[in-house]
């Protein structure tokens, strides 16, 4: 009883530090070893409200709110007097980020092949299948020489995906809303004037065109023009579907699993990435896909990779379109997570891509590169984002040749690639050397 009113007397002491009123709710992450009672006991006295855990039935991570300043006064006794108090171990702004972005000047002719293929049963234009980064990492030859096309699961931690493009609804999992705290992972709800999920009509003036500066995608002109239009709204509207789509390319017979953590106007909280991971890891995924950065490390983040490493979880992360080697995280969490450089078709570094061996464990090409769209249609774009799902989609690759796959293993079988120039540290993937020499190490059975 005493010990609980030392607790509620020092906590009013603290309040009474500062209560600048905010004009907006504040958003905090909170990492405890108390539970929820914790931080319950910290908000009774703060004036702050628990929205929910972040991490699932672990309860340690919370997301909490408040109108007043209040918590980033309380940031200088996390560690000790909170910590003693009530297991308190970490409070920290929940901080938006926005996807990287790189924006193109042309239209890659593989657009324009619209042969029809079958591809591990599903029919697919050539251009999708053939472009120039397949071949580059030679896809093919890996899939073909060690007889392997994916298995177990992969998560994308994005924007959302169409749930019902034909050539990706065979392999996805249902996933997750973070951003509506609702299951389902669809784009399309960003999107009201396009609610009926369809930007593909099938009428004459489909045609590859430049879409919100940063991708051209086939469409028709009406549904190009209502994307166009959205301006900064719909600015990264198609992201997630075309990461899931190069996981799909690279390992065809992988379960997906789209975790929605940001919107079509590509800005996501680090809470929803946070709740993200812990969801991945407690619904079985074995790889996750990041393709995003933020400047600032996040202990939470963190925590949450330390969480899915242990659990034997693969994670890979884009490095970032900053022409920079500062760190990004969390790419530069370099012995949690593979950081994924960009490199052009050309095979060099590409003038946006960060480099440096702090942010970058491997590059794999990011330049023009074909993928699914919403709408059942196809898309390019630049950026690490759409390098980093090629190492995905090629870890899950490396688990269906010999399933005791993990982090340290991972890394070192994508170590073995082809030396470009020293900033790409071990180099640019080529999944054939990656297989071969996982299956000739002494890890697993």
């Amino acid at each position: 009883m005493k010990r609980n009113l030392c607790i509620f007397v020092i906590l009013i002491a603290l309040f009474a530090l500062g209560t600048t009123p905010a004009t907006a709710q504040n958003r905090y992450i909170v990492r405890t070893s108390g539970g929820l009672g914790s931080v319950l006991k910290l908000c009774l006295s703060a004036n702050c409200k628990v929205q929910g855990s972040l991490d699932g039935t672990i309860g340690k991570t919370y997301l909490v709110t408040s109108s007043q300043n209040l918590i980033a006064n309380l940031l200088g006794f996390v560690g000790n007097l909170l910590e003693s108090l009530l297991g308190i171990e970490s409070v920290e702004a929940d901080q938006l980020l926005a996807l990287p972005q790189k924006p193109i000047s042309t239209i890659p002719a593989g657009l324009y092949d619209l042969t029809p293929v079958n591809y591990y049963g599903t029919v697919v234009i050539h251009g999708y299948v053939a472009q120039p980064a397949t071949q580059i990492i030679r896809l093919a030859d890996a899939q073909n020489g060690f007889g392997v096309s994916g298995s177990g699961i992969v998560a994308v931690i994005d924007t959302g995906v169409d749930v019902n493009h034909p050539v990706l609804y065979p392999v996805l999992l249902p996933g997750y809303d973070f951003t509506r705290n609702q299951p389902g992972a669809s784009e399309w709800l960003d999107v009201p004037q396009l609610e009926n999920g369809n930007l593909s009509t099938g009428s004459q003036d489909e045609q590859p065109v430049i879409v919100q500066q940063s991708s051209a995608a086939i469409l028709d002109q009406s549904s190009a023009a209502i994307l166009d239009n959205g301006g900064s709204s719909y600015s990264d509207f198609g992201h997630g579907t075309m990461t899931t789509g190069l996981v799909h390319l690279a390992a065809p017979k992988a379960q997906i699993l789209p975790l929605k953590a940001f919107s079509a106007n590509g800005t996501g909280y680090v809470s929803n990435i946070v709740a993200a991971i812990y969801y991945a890891v407690q619904n079985q995924a074995n790889v996750v896909n990041m393709s995003f950065d933020v400047s600032t490390p996040s202990p939470a983040l963190s925590s949450a990779i330390s969480y899915a490493n242990q659990s034997g979880v693969v994670l890979v992360a884009a490095a970032g379109n900053g022409s920079t080697s500062a760190p990004v995280y969390p790419a530069a969490l370099n012995t949690s997570v593979m950081g994924i450089a960009s490199t052009s078709n050309s095979d060099t570094l590409s003038t946006f891509s960060n480099y440096g061996d702090i942010d970058v464990w491997i590059a794999a090409p990011g330049e023009y590169v074909i993928s699914t769209y919403p709408g059942g249609t196809y898309a390019s774009a630049s950026g690490t984002s759409f390098s980093s799902p090629l190492v995905a989609g090629s870890a899950d690759l490396l688990l269906s040749a010999k399933p005791s796959l993990n982090q340290a293993s991972a890394a070192s079988a994508f170590s073995h690639a082809i030396q470009l120039t020293p900033n790409l540290n071990h180099g640019r993937l080529d999944v054939y050397q990656a297989l071969s020499a996982w299956l000739n190490s002494s890890s697993g059975h």
